[in-house]
């Protein structure tokens, strides 16, 4: 493959699809999928505290240079707990394999064995709010691409966890990971570059931290410890052991 050189008339979402696919003089990129690039990249600039942010900012606060904050925030990113949340939808997504199969696995994660993944989130109890923007992005991007097989999983999947008090009870709605993956993958990214796609915007977010830092002359970051060990513990000699 060329190296693609970027192109100063076309946006960053162009850019990016122009140089990841561009093969032949006359390529453009499709608007369609442009728009679904620009929404996922602003969606994920910048989310609250979250566990690569935080690294961003302790590390800032040692006033380290913002090139190794920055692989410190993207190490953090890479632990599939963080940066892996839209390739655990897919894998969990094809191991259910077929609607029919969605009930049963509904019942093993009712029954504590597995996880719904995609589902859920530390900030927002009742919904999250970027789900309902990256939903309506998913049709878009399909009416183009065409119909991803476990999108079906995917709608079939929501509609019976909105449709059980277990899940209600425990406000548990979809997030932004549940569709992010299935329209990445339908733009033909493969699913190994899904943490790239979302360190890229978040590094906007990440270096708006670190500036804020810098400007406010905040002071190293230090948390507090809780001890939750014994109270008290018996001495007994190595010789005694």
């Amino acid at each position: 493959m060329p190296f693609v050189y970027p192109d100063n008339n076309l946006s960053y979402p162009e850019n990016f699809a122009s140089m990841m696919w561009k093969v032949q003089p006359t390529y453009e990129p499709n608007p369609v999928l442009v728009k679904a690039l620009d929404v996922l990249f602003i969606l994920h600039a910048d989310h609250e505290q979250n566990c690569g942010t935080t690294a961003m900012r302790t590390v800032g606060s040692s006033h380290s240079d913002p090139y190794v904050a920055t692989a410190a925030a993207a190490a953090a990113l890479y632990g599939p707990r963080h940066g892996g949340a839209n390739e655990a939808v897919l894998k969990m997504l094809n191991k259910i394999g077929h609607i029919d199969n969605i009930p049963a696995y509904v019942e093993t994660v009712k029954a504590g064995k597995t996880k719904l993944e995609g589902f859920g989130h530390r900030v927002y109890k009742n919904f999250d709010p970027r789900a309902t923007i990256i939903k309506k992005t998913a049709d878009e991007v399909f009416a183009v691409t065409g119909n991803n097989p476990l999108l079906d999983i995917a709608l079939k999947l929501e509609e019976i966890a909105l449709a059980d008090d277990y899940f209600i009870s425990r406000r548990l709605y979809p997030n932004v990971d549940f569709y992010s993956g299935l329209i990445y993958q339908a733009m033909g990214f493969p699913v190994e570059m899904f943490t790239v796609l979302f360190a890229i915007p978040r590094t906007a977010g990440w270096l708006a931290h670190y500036k804020e830092l810098a400007e406010h002359e905040s002071k190293i970051y230090r948390p507090r410890q809780l001890y939750i060990g014994s109270d008290v513990r018996d001495f007994v000699p190595m010789s005694e052991r």
